[in-house]
């Protein structure tokens, strides 16, 4: 799976590791990141982040 960094914080959104503090289970592929969903170091959202 690809990952995804934030283009502010640089902080790297990881498929396999997700994001479980904030409600993204492991496993989950960005497409099915919820779009409310924030970068967990900035909180900026979904649109601010690129494919690495």
């Amino acid at each position: 799976m690809k990952k995804y960094v934030c283009g502010a914080c640089h902080y790297v959104y990881d498929p396999e590791v997700g994001d479980p503090d904030n409600g993204v289970a492991p496993g989950t592929a960005w497409e099915d990141v919820p779009e409310d969903w924030t970068c967990p170091l900035c909180a900026l959202g979904k649109d601010i982040f690129e494919e690495e």
